[in-house]
């Protein structure tokens, strides 16, 4: 997990084209709904429903224009068309988030927000609360002309977190139905598309010939499909696969099913789903267990227990028939509108035993793609070829060529692999294929993002299992995700924040006797409070931990706490005690062979003794560092101490030999001051 800010890091073993920007299409792959289109861009100019009432506004906003409809009916192609049609007006980009999983469930404020943001290009302080991030949003957007394309929205409450202040920029929500309590909003409801249009969508799909030879069956379909684009897209895939079927003979099945078929869109589905073999209706069924609707070849064969070859096979013929959306470079998604039927079926027609066996196939396979992703990053590129042959018990299937493929792969399955955590988390607690489905998600994300930029998504992955540790009572678990929640606090000068979650953590490691957990919990206590400038409370707990350290013997450790402590005593003008801890602090260091280590604790002394108006001490013990930091090969800490040597030369009275190290000093890094500057022991 990287260097934690105020001790060593802990590295938890916890044992989509990425929705914000725009996907690829144009206006002319969209057929009808011309006046829906024509009147969503009038309504961009046409004056507010509260300028009508005489209400006046309470600030600038921008214009929020609404696509309702029930699911089928489009909404969603239609809002696209939109934004593509008038992306021109707006230069400073299409942003867009999809608020409602496929099975429904809103997604969280924060994450829609952070989505939005990282489309933006802004980067997200990691644990920042929902209104400090709205109000980010709002700030970045404040001098921008953009559009946000909001997407299936649950409820007025996610919409209203997400609206700009400035009548600039563009909002286009869809939804089920109207969302009262958004102020100044016209909804533009859909039904079926009109007979023309739905015949000329048949059409796309099956070609025209067969609408030519019987245009009157074809207006008999369209009017069973209720003009809804999503029975039409199974319609049409269903006759594209029957090609000798007559679109008479599809008409009237659908006419001929009972009337409490679930209504047009169950109906197409039943026939398509009934139409196909036994091994793709069960793989049908099992396709609401993906993370997030998110679907690709992996997931699919790990669900069905088929090949990866055969899984894809699967996906683009279920693709043809309106089953699945195919979205870009083998990824697919579920129609949010089918999932009620989907449901049903995995509910009515398989075991719960199969299927927490599909699932559990599902994880372990995520696991060792996310094993394989981590791998490539971690091995230089040149090295990749071999690293892939390395990778053990790993099939060729589960190897990506390059570290670029498995970062795309990272990037654009990050939804569904947040979401595979959350489920395999909150269904199993913490056992072993959820720990490791979680380590192995962080470590991909620290691995190919760094631990910084990777901070937002880390953030929610720890607090997840904190959640889950603290209802199980799992203390060692709420330590670990206590430390490194508090560690991406301290990152980003939450100091407070971050000292409540290490004394939690500290309580937890006690409670767990994880004497590792214990003694790094209480380090960065005092790490805490050293940012803070409590140097008595610093200095106090920096040797709770170094007592915890001599008592288990931990060698390492104990030299560096001597620094810590060294660092405080400094800083708090107690020069005496600074260098006593110093002093341990490089025999610490001697005893364990580490001649930098060494070397920089005797620059600290020599740094105090001067402090200390001892310069003749200071002199000497900054040569006896040189010659250490010449053995260990450290040119850049050479440079600084010649250049403190010179320092103090001067102040004894003899500027020449000054000149001398000033000039050693150069020859070993050149006359920038920067390379010279010498960091703290503790760092």
């Amino acid at each position: 997990m990287g260097h934690a800010p105020h001790g060593p890091s802990l590295c938890v073993n916890y044992a989509q084209q990425p929705e914000g920007r725009e996907r690829s299409g144009s206006v002319a792959d969209f057929v009808g709904r011309r006046r829906e289109l024509k009147e969503l861009r009038e309504d961009i100019a046409r004056t507010g429903l509260d300028t009508l009432s005489g209400r006046k506004a309470k600030s600038p906003r921008a214009r929020v224009l609404l696509v309702a409809g029930r699911p089928g009916s489009g909404r969603t192609a239609l809002a696209e068309a939109f934004v593509r049609e008038v992306a021109d007006e707006y230069p400073d980009g299409l942003v867009r988030v999809r608020l409602s999983a496929p099975g429904g469930e809103p997604l969280e404020t924060d994450r829609a927000v952070r989505t939005l943001l990282e489309g933006l290009g802004e980067r997200t302080p990691p644990g920042a609360c929902e209104d400090d991030l709205s109000a980010a949003l709002r700030e970045t957007l404040r001098n921008r002309r953009a559009i946000l394309l909001l997407d299936d929205a649950a409820d007025p409450h996610q919409v209203d977190a997400l609206l700009p202040d400035t009548p600039e920029c563009l909002v286009v929500v869809t939804a089920e139905g109207p969302l009262t309590g958004i102020p100044d909003v016209r909804p533009c409801t859909l039904g079926g598309l009109d007979t023309a249009s739905a015949v000329a969508l048949l059409g796309r799909i099956i070609g025209d010939t067969r609408i030519t030879v019987d245009p009157t069956a074809a207006e008999d379909l369209a009017e069973e499909c209720g003009g809804l684009p999503a029975v039409l897209t199974l319609a049409g895939g269903w006759l594209a696969t029957h090609p000798k079927a007559a679109v008479a003979d599809l008409a009237k099945q659908l006419h001929e099913m009972p009337p409490g078929t679930s209504g047009p869109l169950g109906r197409a589905f039943r026939i398509v789903y009934e139409s196909l073999p036994q091994p793709a209706q069960r793989t049908v069924r099992l396709l609401p267990l993906a993370p997030a609707g998110m679907l690709d070849s992996h997931t699919t064969s790990a669900l069905a227990g088929c090949s990866v070859a055969a899984a894809q096979s699967t996906l683009e013929d279920f693709a043809r028939l309106g089953l699945v959306r195919h979205e870009r470079d083998g990824l697919f998604r579920l129609p949010g509108c089918l999932a009620p039927f989907l449901r049903s079926l995995l509910e009515s027609k398989e075991r719960p035993a199969e299927v927490q066996l599909a699932r559990a196939r599902m994880l372990e396979r995520t696991v060792r793609l996310l094993t394989s992703c981590r791998a490539m990053a971690e091995l230089p590129e040149e090295e990749a070829a071999e690293a892939r042959e390395a990778l053990d018990g790993l099939p060729r299937a589960l190897r990506f060529p390059d570290r670029r493929a498995a970062a795309t792969w990272l990037d654009t399955r990050l939804p569904a692999l947040t979401a595979s955590a959350t489920l395999a988390v909150a269904d199993g607690g913490l056992d072993t294929l959820a720990r490791r489905l979680v380590s192995a998600l962080v470590r991909a994300l620290a691995a190919h993002r760094g631990t910084e930029e990777a901070a937002p998504e880390l953030y929610g992955l720890h607090r997840l299992v904190l959640g889950v540790a603290e209802r199980r009572h799992l203390y060692r678990e709420q330590a670990a995700a206590l430390l490194n929640l508090a560690d991406l606090d301290a990152a980003t000068g939450r100091t407070h924040e971050a000292l409540e979650r290490y004394r939690a953590a500290l309580a937890a490691g006690k409670a767990a006797k994880d004497p590792y957990a214990t003694g790094r919990a209480m380090e960065s206590v005092g790490g805490a409070y050293q940012e803070l400038a409590d140097w008595p409370r610093a200095s106090d707990w920096f040797g709770r931990a170094l007592a915890h350290a001599l008592a288990r013997g931990e060698r390492a450790d104990e030299a560096r706490l001597y620094g810590r402590l060294g660092n405080v005593h400094t800083y708090a003008g107690r020069y005496g005690e600074a260098l006593r801890s110093w002093r341990a602090a490089a025999a610490g260091y001697r005893r364990l062979a580490d001649v930098p280590g060494q070397a920089k604790a005797l620059s600290e002394m020599a740094r105090v003794q001067e402090y200390a108006g001892r310069p003749e001490e200071s002199l000497h013990t900054c040569r006896e560092a040189i010659e250490l930091a010449r053995r260990a090969g450290d040119l850049r800490l050479q440079a600084a101490l010649q250049v403190r040597l010179a320092d103090t030369l001067d102040r004894l009275g003899d500027p020449a030999a000054a000149r001398l190290h000033r000039s050693a000093a150069d020859r070993l890094l050149g006359d920038d001051p920067a390379a010279c500057e010498i960091r703290s022991g503790s760092d």
